[in-house]
């Protein structure tokens, strides 16, 4: 049994080395965006897997081979999203307001997408002698007010003859889900936050807040169809930005909608991977599904799906969505659509400026939509008149959750759908961990560096020093592995006497620090050598960035430290988000770093070496981690810190947690 404690608090007296004796990387990172190796790696894994969908998509020679690709396509949608809800419960719809317009009005909506899951939302009716409208589904972006945001797309649309519908989504507008009637405000922003927070603990049971947000869209084609002045026939859908997400994923689900005219949101998602931390850093997980690229789905797949139905994609030359990617999804599916003989169902157009749904694009996407609904051509734009806030409420109190006494929280739907899909068997965190999309590191070469990339299948090794303080020598290493990633490793040990007892030092925020020297002092004189390193995106290898929302003043007054960490929006949750598109979770790819480190030891320190791993801080789930997922390690653990449990996370409706521990479905493993 190997015992041992760690504090963390220095000695008032003690010396201790300089912090420049456990640099392993030059200490001149430009601060700033920057473009490290692990955005390098995540971006060329990204492309990788979006190559391989490409080629399988050559494959498609038939039509009947394209919709056999649909149906697949279809099939893994839902499985990122971990289903959708089984049952069409009553909608027990409500009107709790109208508001007279000139040539239209509107109704204040109340629904139940779910029992006790009410949805709040507006709906503009013509006031004309016709007797069926086509209908439109207006999915609500990001914005604090939700719905009401986009009130003057709407107001176009019903003057050119629609019924539409717009309401807020969960954690916008009137639905807000963390709601403090006290202070009158979420606890959260209402723009990405909220999400955020939800999103986060969807992933850990497995699903998504993206089944939730799309069960509302389908549930209002419901509503619309329920209505005596819609024409069945001719639903359609468009959105932008968070509308244009959920606009694509309904359409893509839902083929009662028949038109669907996605804005500011296609692109290629391999472009994102590279710059959401410098452009979009809020975290909105339901825009990242679990293996979207890995599964091989992606923005083609979700526009492939919408296949034959006319599509329109409208696009901003300088969105954070980036145009290039646009041009190469929408290239890519037309390409399909003219194969068969559908080139007139698919266009794109797109404005110069930035993330917005221009009035140059809503006049080209309203044309759009008005010639496959039958009805006249019209240039130009009608002029609309905008409501405040209060005016377009649809609750008394201003939130549903206020109003409706039986309102659920998606918190409890979140806890509710973990608790329903628990079964007898429980999967191990090995099983996950040696999967498929395990890189089989006990096999990689161990070589010295000798200024080239190294392949897949290799470690290249710099000693870059030796410092020696009080009779321990601090070595300092740099792995290079998978071609862009470098691993900062620290061999801390006696100088006169290397142990064969090594422990794996796993902090916080890394390898051991200057601050560490006592504890340090305290382990090698009990007969340890410590190994202790940077994962990835972690200690050294953080970028040197404050990448916090411009939404959110709260977080942006965060100093550099906790806005690195920060859950709700920053560098390291950027880092999360995409290494869950691409299927490996960033957890997992810490404990990579560590079995990384291990081999190189063995080989190239001591092969008899025995080792055991602690963890200090919030660092005791990674611990315990790795001594369950890597064979002959011993797990030390601390009794000041216990270790996270996925499961008691989702039980608890814990907001806020550590973001590099993300695992989706991990509250299933125990």
């Amino acid at each position: 049994m190997w015992l041992v404690a760690v504090g963390t608090t220095l000695a008032k007296g003690d010396d201790a080395p300089p912090a420049e004796a456990f640099h392993v990387l030059p200490q001149v990172s430009p601060d700033g965006p920057n473009i490290t190796p692990l955005l390098k790696y995540q971006t060329e894994m990204a492309w990788r897997q979006d190559e391989q969908r490409r080629k399988r998509w050559e494959a498609i020679r038939t039509e009947a081979d394209l919709l056999g690709v649909q149906q697949e396509l279809r099939n893994r949608l839902l499985k990122m999203l971990g289903g959708l809800p089984t049952e069409k419960t009553p909608l027990h719809s409500r009107i709790t307001g109208r508001i007279q317009m000139e040539g239209f009005h509107i109704e204040k909506l109340i629904f139940e997408s779910l029992p006790g899951v009410y949805v709040s939302a507006l709906v503009y009716v013509p006031d004309d002698k016709i007797k069926l409208h086509p209908g439109i589904l207006v999915p609500a972006g990001h914005s604090a007010n939700g719905k009401v945001h986009y009130q003057a797309l709407c107001q176009r649309l019903v003057l050119h003859g629609y019924v539409v519908i717009s309401w807020d989504p969960i954690g916008q507008g009137e639905r807000s889900q963390f709601w403090d009637a006290k202070k009158h405000k979420s606890r959260y922003n209402l723009i990405c936050a909220e999400h955020a927070v939800m999103g986060n603990l969807a992933y850990l049971a497995g699903t998504n807040l993206a089944r939730w947000e799309i069960w509302d869209g389908i549930r209002a084609v419901d509503y619309l169809l329920s209505r005596t002045d819609v024409d069945a026939e001719r639903i359609n859908i468009t959105g932008t930005s968070g509308g244009g997400f959920q606009a694509a994923h309904i359409a893509a689900l839902d083929s009662r909608i028949k038109v669907a005219a996605p804005s500011c949101y296609i692109t290629a998602l391999a472009m994102r991977v590279y710059n959401r931390i410098f452009k979009d850093p809020d975290s909105d997980p339901e825009q990242d599904l679990y293996g979207m690229i890995s599964d091989g789905v992606g923005h083609p797949g979700l526009l492939l799906m919408m296949y034959p139905r006319p599509v329109f994609v409208a696009a901003a030359t300088l969105d954070f969505f980036p145009i290039e990617g646009t041009h190469k999804t929408f290239r890519e599916v037309a390409e399909l659509y003219a194969k068969f003989g559908y080139a007139n169902r698919i266009e794109m157009h797109e404005g110069y400026h930035g993330h917005e749904y221009s009035l140059e694009n809503q006049e080209r996407a309203i044309e759009f939509l008005d010639h496959f609904n039958g009805l006249p051509l019209r240039r130009g734009l009608p002029s609309v008149k905008e409501l405040d806030d209060k005016t377009l409420q649809c609750t008394q109190s201003g939130q549903v959750m206020l109003d409706y006494e039986n309102a659920r929280s998606l918190m409890d739907l979140i806890r509710d759908y973990y608790s329903e899909h628990q079964s007898g068997s429980s999967p191990k965190l090995a099983e996950l961990y040696y999967s498929d999309s395990h890189p089989a590191i006990d096999s990689w070469r161990i070589l010295p560096d000798d200024g080239t990339s190294p392949s897949a299948d290799e470690i290249r090794w710099e000693h870059l020093g030796t410092s020696r303080f009080e009779g321990i020598d601090v070595e300092r290493y740099l792995l290079h592995h998978s071609q862009y990633l470098e691993l900062p490793l620290l061999y801390i040990h006696n100088a006169a006497d290397a142990q064969r007892k090594f422990l794996l030092w796993l902090g916080e925020n890394g390898k051991p620090t200057a601050e560490d020297w006592p504890e340090i002092k305290k382990l090698v004189a009990a007969g340890y050598s410590i190994i202790g390193v940077d994962p990835r995106g972690l200690g050294e290898t953080r970028m040197r960035y404050k990448a916090v929302s411009e939404d959110d003043p709260t977080l942006a007054r965060l100093d550099y430290d906790h806005a690195y960490v920060n859950p709700l929006s920053g560098v390291l949750a950027g880092y999360v988000y995409n290494s869950l598109l691409t299927g490996r979770p960033y957890f997992m790819q810490m404990i990579e770093d560590v079995e990384i480190a291990t081999r190189f030891a063995r080989v190239k320190i001591n092969g008899q070496a025995e080792f055991a791993a602690i963890g200090t801080g919030e660092a005791s789930t990674f611990a315990n981690a790795v001594a369950e997922v890597l064979p002959k390690i011993e797990l030390i653990p601390q009794s000041e810190k216990v270790a996270v449990r996925w499961s008691e996370l989702v039980k608890e409706k814990r907001e806020l947690w550590p973001i590099q521990y993300l695992l989706p479905g991990g509250a299933y493993i125990h």
